[in-house]
């Protein structure tokens, strides 16, 4: 048998409650709650499921409108319906305006009340399958907008994906730049792609690969002169490549609307997106992709591809530069690395320059010999190279990082090192880098090492990045006083650090006072 229907009425005349009461109670449908104003009523609600209200509309304290209002805050599924004695069209309209379902008028029928009740429960099933409805409605536009979005994601991966199996096979640079061309009209709805070298001066670009989905021109017979110049993007006196390597000369990825430029429009060109190449924060190269007028405009989703096609094409670049020349090239790559790395994080820029001229200090005063503090200063500026690996939203992150995320940064060290090993490096500057955050107790990561078992160098470098992570600016906090900094180290000394590693930090900071400012970013 169902559970009886709680009936709230709500009174101060007793005789109304009374009938109600002698009314629905002859039946197990219906079970009655009494009130006589609208604040006893709310009390109720603490205490008891309602499951409909009837409510005077004039009562002391709280008028019956004012108590419907409040209910429906609580539960806007709840029928109430209003009595009152003074029936006027004002009092019918702001009764429904607030939500009141039906209007019985005193002295009204006893049978009213139950078609009452089976009026407005009829309206209450009704309202919440309107509600379910919208839900359901919402719920379905919320699945078709993941399921577009993830379409998108999923294309997005298809074409990043093919991005990096075509470029990463390229193993010769004349073979890369004529794949950059190709693999850029093939992502976008770019009908001409060109890629050109740069000099210093952005005066004369070179056009070294160019490729064409239609005809070679799209340019009318009538066009002037410096559009018909536009037109041929290709040449290497090309006045829009000449114009283009200008706006790109700051080295960053443009989109351009042709319409907006009488140049550009006059030559046939909607919109085109323009990327430039970076080798060591230089800017060396520039891809421009163009859609002609008739063509589907480019976009901001073909600047990503374009953008991510010439990150991953540079970094190609330099591996096939170092296969080409690799101990010409190689330092000078590693370093970019890590120049990258800090590009990522203001708060870290020149960080490993830091690290390693304070490395050096210290190693020169334990007196290391010319070979160690060669191992030093390489190692040092490559210390956290395995911080490429780290996604940007655990390493810039501002606030404190979770478990997990904390294990993903303590991977860093693993990285480091292993990219060092597989360009063939001796296995002592992995070693200095592996274990640059052990600790003297055994606390450390990755390995947990004690003691003397730490590489000696990698103590040393141990002491230097603590000093530059707590004197600098990081996106969690600002840097630290100098005078707190060295107190944190010497109060570690025996813990976290080696006690005669932080002696010779010691003897640096008392013997060279003006040395330490050095190493603090001042933005």
């Amino acid at each position: 048998m169902s559970e009886p229907l709680n009936i709230l009425v709500v009174d101060d005349d007793e005789m109304i409650l009374q009938v109600f009461k002698d009314f629905l109670n002859r039946t197990e449908t219906y079970s009655v709650l009494t009130a006589r104003d609208g604040a006893e009523a709310l009390k109720i609600f603490g205490r008891e499921q309602v499951d409909f209200c009837f409510t005077d509309l004039n009562m002391p304290g709280m008028d019956g409108i004012e108590f419907t209002r409040q209910v429906h805050e609580l539960d806007n599924t709840i029928p109430v319906v209003v009595m009152t004695g003074y029936p006027s069209t004002d009092n019918a309209i702001a009764t429904l305006k607030h939500g009141v379902v039906d209007f019985l008028v005193k002295p009204f029928r006893i049978g009213e009340i139950e078609v009452t009740i089976r009026r407005a429960l009829e309206q209450k099933a009704l309202f919440i399958e309107n509600m379910l409805l919208k839900e359901e409605v919402k719920k379905k536009e919320r699945i078709a907008q993941l399921n577009e979005e993830l379409s998108n994601k999923v294309r997005d991966l298809k074409i990043l994906n093919m991005i990096l199996q075509k470029v990463d096979w390229v193993t010769r640079s004349s073979d890369l730049f004529d794949l950059i061309v190709k693999l850029s009209a093939e992502i976008t709805s770019s009908d001409e792609v060109h890629f050109y070298i740069l000099d210093d001066t952005f005066e004369r670009p070179t056009p070294i690969a160019s490729f064409y989905k239609g005809s070679k021109s799209g340019c009318s017979e009538d066009t002037g002169k410096q559009a018909d110049q536009a037109c041929r993007l290709g040449d290497s006196n090309s006045y829009f490549a000449e114009r283009l390597a200008k706006k790109i000369s700051e080295g960053m990825p443009l989109l351009i609307d042709g319409s907006y430029d009488k140049t550009f429009s006059d030559a046939n060109i909607s919109s085109l997106v323009v990327i430039p190449f970076k080798i060591r924060n230089k800017l060396f190269g520039m891809l421009a992709a163009i859609a002609r007028n008739g063509s589907a405009p480019l976009s901001e989703k073909d600047l990503y591809y374009l953008n991510f096609l010439a990150e991953r094409a540079t970094f190609v670049i330099e591996n096939v530069a170092l296969y080409e020349n690799i101990y010409e090239n190689l330092f000078a790559t590693l370093y970019a690395f890590v120049e990258a790395i800090e590009a990522r994080d203001p708060y870290t820029k020149q960080h490993s320059s830091r690290v390693t001229e304070l490395a050096l200090r210290i190693g020169k005063e334990m007196g290391c010999s010319d070979e160690q503090l060669d191992l030093l200063n390489f190692s040092g500026y490559l210390h956290d190279i395995g911080k490429i690996g780290i996604r940007d939203s655990i390493l810039l992150k501002p606030g404190p990082l979770t478990e997990q995320e904390y294990e993903a940064i303590k991977k860093h060290p693993i990285i480091g090192a292993n990219i060092v090993g597989h360009l063939g490096l001796l296995v002592e500057e992995q070693k200095i880098i592996l274990h640059h955050h052990e600790r003297w107790d055994g606390k450390g990561y990755p390995d947990g090492l004690k003691g003397e078992s730490i590489p000696f160098l990698s103590r040393i470098l141990t002491v230097a990045d603590v000093y530059d992570a707590m004197a600098s600016d990081r996106a969690y906090r600002k840097r630290l006083p100098d005078e707190v900094v060295i107190r944190t180290i010497k109060q570690n000394a025996g813990s976290q650090f080696d006690k005669q590693v932080v002696d010779a930090f010691l003897r640096v900071c008392k013997n060279k006072p003006a040395f330490l400012p050095t190493l603090e970013p001042h933005p």
